[in-house]
């Protein structure tokens, strides 16, 4: 959460349903903040995706059939990835002395690797850091299902600096459009009605919609607060995260059949 703590297993729940309908699920453990502030985990997702295409065969995975999914901060991630992903790769193919994604012993090249990133589907996302964490708080209509101040303030300054917050692979709802037309052609978004989040997920679906050619499926959540599928009982039976988990599975199935 927050781009500060968790590890690769918090998406157990969903990935056992992913891989339920025969599909290959990858989680990156990304390194954290704030030992490690932005773009680490932006170039540390980039690195993993690059893993993956290189290694596609030995891994059993089909790399033309890729889509990048995170949850909140990793919602964050489902778009910045790609589109660091794209500017790197544009200026591998451009210039003789390409900067690589970060200096680390992981770094891979993609080659003349083919690959397809099918889609981005987000749960949540935290899209904008341009606009103040209190304005983004305001427009949630219940107040009472908000994450605490002290909470996000901390992720917040712990991930990146004020003077950050205009870049796209922080704020990928600020992106300029040139950039929005290099993502995946599907974008699935899970926003939760009861979210600051929600407003500025629902204003870059329509700047989606308007501005790329991009296929938007845009669900919200009714009644459901940040992070509603996150219940750390096991006891605790989530009916909507069910729904919700199968629902984004079958998305999954129609993007993967469409050639």
């Amino acid at each position: 959460g927050g781009f500060t703590i968790g590890s690769a297993a918090d998406d157990a729940r969903f990935a056992h349903v992913v891989i339920a309908h025969d599909a290959v699920f990858v989680s990156i453990d990304y390194r954290l903040a704030p030992e490690y502030p932005f773009p680490t985990a932006v170039e540390d997702g980039v690195d993993a995706v690059l893993y993956l295409i290189q290694h596609a065969e030995e891994l059993g995975i089909n790399p033309h059939n890729m889509v990048v999914n995170g949850f909140s901060a990793g919602g964050n991630l489902a778009f910045s990835v790609p589109l660091k992903l794209n500017d790197w790769i544009a200026r591998s193919h451009t210039a003789s002395n390409v900067e690589e994604p970060h200096k680390t012993e992981h770094h891979v090249s993609p080659g003349r690797a083919s690959f397809k990133i099918r889609a981005v589907m987000a749960w949540y996302p935290s899209l904008d850091f341009t606009v103040p964490r209190a304005v983004r708080k305001a427009t949630n209509p219940r107040q009472d299902k908000e994450l605490p101040d002290f909470l996000t303030n901390l992720f917040d300054a712990a991930y990146s600096s004020t003077g950050e917050s205009g870049s796209p692979y922080l704020s990928p709802a600020a992106a300029p459009t040139h950039l929005l037309k290099a993502l995946p052609d599907v974008i699935v978004l899970f926003p939760c009605q009861w979210d600051g989040l929600a407003a500025e997920a629902e204003k870059f679906k329509d700047r989606l919609e308007h501005e790329t050619d991009r296929m938007v499926r845009y669900r919200v959540i009714p009644e459901a607060r940040h992070g509603f599928d996150r219940a750390p009982n096991p006891f605790y039976s989530n009916a909507k995260r069910a729904t919700y988990y199968q629902l984004a599975c079958e998305e999954l199935r129609a993007i993967f059949a469409n050639p």
